[in-house]
């Protein structure tokens, strides 16, 4: 296999997964509300979670069990409800944070997310997010059954290389944004906009709009 055949299944995986992580979404509004607070102890496992999640759930796609996804509805039903709650629930916290706003500033830690809370969080919105399994087990999945057998892994070594990407340019890229973020006003806006898309899309995962 020359490095051409190998190349092109990769780069074909890499702008495919990033196709469907780069949206706005939950996952992605919160390490971007992460990596504003920059605090890189944070950040660093947080990010590690999201990409290494990702491969999981791609490696489960690409080895066929989309088809077990798809097979049990009772089990995404359950994880669709309790997604909903919970987003809806981090929603409401955002807002209350938009129009109750605390003493959070990006030179210091005062009022930021703490470790706990941050991993813990970012293990609810990626793993009782139903689309998740849709996006990465099914579709990726399906889209990776369909290379020949010799280039299925270098497509999914791809699509596993742009979550990363994603996730780590997401993370350690929004400290650029901070100098917007030192007025207490923006971090308002921010917080509100977190809240309309939490709450958004837990109405959405409620009622399977």
């Amino acid at each position: 296999m020359t490095a051409a055949t190998t190349l092109l299944p990769a780069v074909l995986g890499l702008v495919t997964g990033l196709s469907l992580i780069i949206a706005i979404g939950a996952q992605n509004a919160f390490v971007l509300r992460l990596g504003i607070e920059g605090r890189t102890r944070v950040i660093l496992p947080v990010v590690a979670i999201c990409a290494l999640s990702d491969a999981v759930l791609i490696l489960a796609g690409v080895l066929g069990m989309g088809a077990l996804v798809n097979a049990a509805p009772v089990a995404m039903v359950v994880v669709r409800i309790v997604g909903a709650a919970f987003l809806i629930g981090y929603g409401l916290w955002a807002a209350r944070r938009a129009i109750r706003p605390g003493a959070l500033l990006v030179t210091g830690s005062n009022g930021a997310t703490g470790m706990g809370v941050a991993v813990g969080t970012v293990l609810a919105l990626t793993w009782l997010n139903p689309h998740v399994y849709l996006d990465t087990v099914v579709l990726l999945g399906s889209v990776a059954s369909q290379q020949e057998a010799a280039e299925r892994w270098w497509w999914a070594g791809g699509a596993m290389a742009g979550s990363l990407l994603w996730f780590a340019g997401l993370g350690f890229g929004a400290r650029l944004l901070r100098p917007i973020f030192a007025r207490p006003q923006a971090w308002r806006v921010l917080d509100g906009i977190i809240a309309v898309v939490m709450i958004a899309l837990g109405a959405r995962l409620a009622f399977d709009l």
